[in-house]
């Protein structure tokens, strides 16, 4: 069983907070092809399949746990019926030797920012000045390391303006080198997803944990020296994509897709869609029997969903053939937390910041479908709001199209594990995907 209160977090603010529901709406009777099965999702089997996805630990993509990810997951999808393709690409790593930021006294870990600019061995070393989230400054940057002070957030990606601008102006205004701070919920450091075809920055970027910035920045008020070291050997890899087709010769096709990589373990943010991807492939073979089915499976979802972008060229069903395609992002499912004084304690209800974005003429259905479910009981229209690999669907034209997305409390930090997984909301979900998927094509 998975133990979430095995150990206690250092935490910061807790978001959510009411008990979670499991129940769903009916759904409209199924009809145009759809045959429904009495029996709902697994929860053994899909507690089985997160604790396996968990099992393969980092899954940077291309990297050794993300390849034998892929290889699994293919090989349950061929099990199920679906005849396999896989689409390989080139995607950008960095395997770090020393990432270190030294000041006298003090020596901390820190997250070289992809693509990454190494410093050599000899790293960079300079006077260390804040640089605030508008990008000021006091007296010169010429050749200084600029420690960015982020303001508070669940961060996800180094695109937003709050991140990328201050860090820009200070290349600016000559920084050697820049070294920003994801102050966020956990206080550790929070990886930043990043273009994945070419350096976003000029220099030497790291990230480093707010738990450990102290130190740093009372020394950049007085410009004290330090020294960022980032070292290692990177490039690019091969990594896959694949796609799992089940080809009847019907007219329309159903797409489901999911990534599967991230910077860490990513328990809850890729797991609950890993498991309900799987759901979705063994069950409907029979109960969406009157179409094609395209399973999609993508790695490279750090770089700004390299993989995604990738898959839309080769393996993705014709768009005027596709009935609807089901996008199942991060956070699916993830546990929420208490903050208490110093720690944050396991709750047992579903992190509520998840969302659904469907196209506007079902947000009626997906309301009634989820109702009950935290966060998905509320969908927005994809014409107002859509995000990550969702983006991809859409602006390639799938229509009506579906997807979740969420940050939960861990999103992109080294601890989002098994404590982070709720196996009673994910079999929710599950469940309500199944019924959306029953609910469109009856519509």
């Amino acid at each position: 069983m998975i133990d979430a209160s095995r150990r206690t977090f250092l935490g910061a603010v807790t978001f959510g907070g009411a008990a979670m529901t499991a129940s769903c709406a009916t759904a409209a009777p199924a009809s145009d092809g759809a045959t429904p099965q009495a029996a709902g999702p697994d929860a053994a089997r899909i507690e089985a399949d997160l604790n396996r996805y968990v099992g393969f630990g980092n899954k940077r993509a291309g990297g050794p746990g993300d390849m034998a990810c892929g290889d699994w997951l293919a090989g349950e999808i061929e099990k199920a019926g679906y005849a396999v393709e896989r689409q390989t690409f080139q995607a950008p790593f960095f395997e770090a030797t020393k990432a270190e930021l030294t000041l006298e006294g003090a020596t901390v870990p820190v997250w070289p920012q992809p693509i990454v600019t190494p410093t050599g061995p000899d790293g960079v070393t300079g006077p260390l000045v804040r640089v605030d989230v508008a990008g000021r400054f006091t007296g010169s940057l010429q050749g200084a390391i600029a420690l960015v002070d982020l303001p508070f957030a669940r961060w996800s990606s180094a695109l937003p303006r709050p991140v990328r601008g201050p860090i820009d102006a200070a290349f600016a205004a000559g920084a050697g080198a820049v070294v920003a701070i994801t102050n966020g919920p956990t206080g550790k450091v929070i990886a930043l997803n990043a273009d994945g075809r070419q350096p976003m920055f000029p220099g030497p970027v790291a990230l480093l944990a707010p738990d450990k910035a102290q130190p740093f920045l009372a020394a950049a008020f007085e410009r004290k020296e330090a020294r960022l070291v980032l070292d290692g050997h990177g490039g690019r890899r091969d990594a896959f994509n694949f796609v799992g087709r089940m080809d009847r010769g019907k007219s329309k096709w159903i797409a489901v897709s999911t990534p599967r990589s991230g910077w860490f373990g990513c328990a809850a943010e890729r797991g609950g869609g890993i498991a309900a991807w799987l759901d979705i492939a063994r069950w409907a073979p029979e109960a969406l029997a009157d179409y094609n089915l395209a399973l999609i499976c993508n790695t490279g979802h750090e770089y700004e969903y390299l993989g995604a972008a990738e898959a839309m060229k080769q393996i993705a069903p014709p768009v005027e053939a596709t009935r609807f395609w089901l996008h199942l992002g991060a956070n699916v499912a993830a546990r929420d937390w208490r903050e208490l004084p110093g720690v944050a304690t396991p709750l047992p209800n579903v992190d509520a910041q998840r969302v659904l974005s469907i196209s506007p003429e079902l947000l009626p259905v997906a309301q009634s479908v989820f109702a009950g479910q935290l966060g998905y009981e509320s969908p927005v229209s994809s014409a107002v709001l859509s995000a990550g690999e969702l983006d991809e669907v859409i602006k390639a034209g799938y229509a009506p199209a579906a997807g979740v997305f969420g940050i939960h409390r861990y999103h992109h930090v080294e601890e989002d594990d098994a404590r982070c997984l709720h196996v009673p909301a994910t079999v929710a979900a599950a469940e309500g995907f199944r019924r959306l998927l029953l609910a469109v094509v009856a519509s």
